[in-house]
């Protein structure tokens, strides 16, 4: 087994076809203010989020979807296991601590369609994913095709967590796996920016499909221009995925470093999870075997709806 701070090697067999993935991460309870002292309750997590979007994306049954998290055993975590149920998501794969409960957040949008969160996750059972008494990230890897993680599920991680989770990584791509990932910086997760980027490092060089946005990278790394993060990318081995920019489009992070033209979103409600669909729309294109700028095109597109309602997770007819 590859130690975490080593460069993992490249894939040392075959690519599998991409029949079973894996979301991991934290999900939690969702809530929406509203006028006066009212709100809405809903279930969200960026990874979950990308889960619930990705499972509708590729309509096929024969390719699962597993959310991978630790929740409790009160009527808020049954309330999320019975929401991933109904959507489709497969919960083998999520565990349940007898004392913690799950994390909670409130949302409130300006006039923009702009986010401010509040959060009450420091105790959450999520955190307690890969640790001494939790699950062996090598076993919940195994039987999966393409896996899932964030810059948020790194930061929930205790450092044990992570120190097992990066050679279980290693492992899982010797054996044809893939790795997905997008960078999600949350600074106030992190014990530091210095360790924010010192472990979001460590997953550039395990990642083969890289998700990142602009706009984190350089409050993270500090990139002088979008050249240099590119470069960046390239020195990390990184050979497809999109950049994420907003409203100028994504950008090929494979050879063509070809930018998906769009159009702008006129009626932005809520960007929550703008870039969880994005994830979920590129990455059923890619695994329905369409070109980069297809797939780049297909997140943009599921993106669109999506900030153009409120709330993480959105029901709408017309399904691009």
């Amino acid at each position: 087994m590859a130690n975490e701070n080593q460069i993992p090697k490249s894939h040392s067999a075959a690519v599998r076809p991409i029949l079973n993935i894996g979301c991991i991460g934290e999900v939690m309870i969702e809530i929406i203010a509203g006028q006066g002292n009212t709100a809405l309750l809903n279930v969200a997590g960026d990874t979950y989020n990308t889960a619930v979007y990705l499972r509708r994306a590729l309509k096929s049954p024969a390719i699962s979807v597993s959310y991978i998290t630790v929740l409790g055993q009160d009527a808020f975590s049954d309330r999320i296991f019975r929401h991933a149920e109904t959507n489709g998501i497969s919960t083998e794969t999520i565990c349940r601590h007898p004392t913690r409960t799950p994390g909670l957040y409130a949302i409130e949008t300006d006039g923009r369609g702009e986010r401010h969160f509040t959060y009450w996750r420091s105790n959450s059972a999520a955190r307690t994913l890969f640790d001494q008494d939790g699950r062996d990230p090598e076993s919940v890897l195994r039987g999966l095709d393409l896996v899932l993680l964030s810059g948020i599920t790194l930061a929930i991680l205790s450092p044990l967590g992570r120190s097992k989770l990066y050679p279980a990584l290693d492992d899982f791509r010797a054996s044809g796996g893939q790795v997905a990932f997008d960078s999600n910086y949350r600074a106030h997760l992190w014990e530091s920016p210095e360790t924010a980027r010192c472990e979001t490092t460590k997953m550039w060089w395990r990642t083969d499909i890289a998700l990142p946005s602009f706009e984190d990278e350089m409050i993270m790394f500090g990139d002088q221009s979008e050249d240099k993060l590119l470069d960046r990318f390239r020195d990390f081995g990184v050979t497809s995925g999109a950049l994420k920019r907003g409203e100028y489009g994504p950008r090929d992070l494979g050879p063509s470093g070809s930018v998906c033209t769009v159009v702008p979103v006129e009626n932005v409600i809520d960007t929550t999870a703008a870039g969880d669909s994005f994830n979920a729309g590129y990455l059923a294109a890619l695994v329905n075997a369409e070109t980069p700028q297809a797939a780049m095109l297909a997140g943009h597109t599921l993106a669109s709806k999506v900030i153009s309602r409120p709330g993480a997770i959105v029901d709408f007819d017309d399904w691009p």
